[in-house]
């Protein structure tokens, strides 16, 4: 992408607006019947190493793969939870909401890529759960996410490159 094109991971605010971003969330998750029985042992770090997660995924820095062990170890976290199709879309519309409430952009392409994502991860762990297949980090890189406009690069509207 274009030195002068964001990736998605400044156009949201960096880490300080993902780990706002994932703490509100979670916060959300673990009042929520639905899917806060999945979450109920979460280890207190866990809303930061999805923030950083995400992070890298939108073009950040490499802080999930460097300290946490790459989107092999995030799919393992996921094996044998045997999500729902429920349970998938009440984490969509918390994540949702919660982007909302902590100020994320809300400019149609930025929250196109950002629920694109969230569609697309969310159905691979909802698969990884059910099917309990690992992930070989050679076949499965970490995700890369961008604006994923066809046809050309994204610009930015005014004001904000």
């Amino acid at each position: 992408m274009s030195e002068d094109i964001p990736t998605l991971f400044e156009w949201a605010g960096g880490s300080e607006a993902l780990n706002r971003l994932t703490r509100t969330f979670y916060d959300k998750v673990a009042l929520d019947p639905i899917v806060g029985p999945v979450f109920r042992h979460m280890s207190p770090d866990h809303p930061a190493h999805v923030a950083a997660f995400i992070g890298e995924v939108f073009g950040g820095p490499k802080t999930y793969s460097e300290n946490h062990g790459g989107h092999r170890e995030m799919v393992m976290h996921h094996l044998g939870k045997h999500l729902t199709e429920e349970q998938r879309r009440r984490w969509i519309n918390l994540l949702a909401d919660a982007a909302d409430e902590v100020g994320l952009p809300d400019d149609p392409e930025f929250r196109s890529a950002f629920m694109g994502y969230v569609e697309w991860g969310s159905r691979l762990a909802k698969m990884n759960s059910i099917l309990g297949e690992t992930c070989d980090p050679e076949t499965e890189p970490m995700p890369a996410w961008g604006w994923g406009v066809p046809g050309g690069p994204y610009k930015p509207p005014a004001g904000k490159s």
